[in-house]
């Protein structure tokens, strides 16, 4: 069998290789190839998303290939009409949205992905980026960093809150939503959950309850046509002032003008988020004026054990698919 490790300068392919061999026993005969990303940004590549534009190589590559285990690899039409040997594209992340998954599935490509892989590494970002924007981080680093003393920041009228006490609201109650719930019990802090698709926990309350109550507003939900928006400029005023919000989730889900606003006037205390409307982040974007907003460049679950999991979890999966066994993480249904 042909495997092509398409992996990148983070799920690299020494680690996508490694993580096969350790679950398939015997030989595998390897392909590489490796994509530019994130020294090259994703974007969309035909009808798919967030993938590195490299059609033609990955193409070349997957000539009498059968298995493909990958990050950013675009699985489009034109790809899969040059490529009739494929029946298992791998993707190494928690959605495949780099993957026309109706196409895969009329051409008879299985595709899995690895959801959870980056859970702790955002959980952890989560809380930093509260921290920081809390407690003026970045702020104060680069005021110390120029010769800048800000004694004024210690004013009762500047300072912010604690998490102890505090209440939190949580948009999203997944493998992210969850561990960082349990972080915020380390802290003392209250936790509220929005998430209509779970029923088993305390704190679950409606939108509105959660953004009234709320002193942080963290978001971790998928970006859906559903969730598209759903912080927008009501949302915020609706929260109590001096309040922070968090997005380590999806652009989509927040409107980042709106954000601009509250920061702009004063309703909020500070926000903090790692993924963006437009990315990379466009020169002349108000989000690079706006004041009181920490920004990390979408690199939340950039850790080495993401990595790892990554390429774990779908070496698992190849190791099913030789079996012969149903995909423990499956992405579309074959169509005969």
């Amino acid at each position: 069998m042909k495997i092509l490790a398409a992996g990148d300068h983070f799920v690299q392919n020494g680690l996508l290789i490694d993580a096969v061999r350790r679950a398939v026993p015997g030989e595998v005969d390897f392909r590489e190839l490796t994509l530019p990303w994130p020294v090259e940004p994703f974007g969309r590549v035909g009808e798919v998303d967030e993938a590195s534009d490299v059609e033609d190589e990955l193409i070349e590559a997957l000539d009498g290939v059968e298995v493909c285990v990958t990050q950013m690899a675009p699985l489009t039409q034109r790809v899969l009409d040059a490529s009739p040997s494929l029946r298992l594209f791998c993707v190494s992340r928690g959605g495949p949205v780099n993957a026309n998954l109706e196409a895969a599935a009329k051409a008879g490509v299985a595709v899995t992905f690895a959801p959870g892989r980056n859970a702790v590494a955002t959980a952890e970002h989560t809380l930093a980026m509260l921290l920081a924007a809390t407690r003026r981080i970045p702020q104060t680093h680069a005021d110390l960093a120029g010769g800048v003393w800000r004694g004024d920041y210690y004013m009762y009228d500047r300072v912010g809150p604690e998490l102890e006490g505090s209440t939190v609201g949580l948009v999203g109650y997944g493998a992210i939503g969850r561990r960082v719930a349990g972080m915020l019990a380390g802290f003392g802090a209250e936790v509220l959950v929005f998430d209509p698709y779970v029923d088993d926990i305390e704190g679950l309350v409606g939108l509105d309850e959660l953004l009234a109550r709320s002193r942080f507003l963290s978001l971790h939900a998928r970006a859906t046509p559903e969730t598209t928006g759903m912080i927008g400029a009501a949302e915020i005023a609706a929260m109590p002032a001096g309040s922070v919000i968090v997005n380590c989730a999806r652009g989509a889900l927040l409107d980042y003008d709106a954000l601009c606003d509250a920061l702009e006037s004063g309703h909020l205390f500070g926000a903090a988020v790692d993924v963006f409307p437009e990315e990379p982040i466009p020169a002349g974007s108000r989000l690079l004026t706006t004041p009181n907003l920490v920004m990390t460049p979408h690199l939340a679950g950039a850790s080495k054990e993401t990595a790892v999991k990554a390429a774990r979890i779908v070496a698992a999966d190849v190791a099913r698919y030789m079996r012969g066994e149903p995909l423990e993480h499956p992405a579309n249904e074959l169509i005969p």
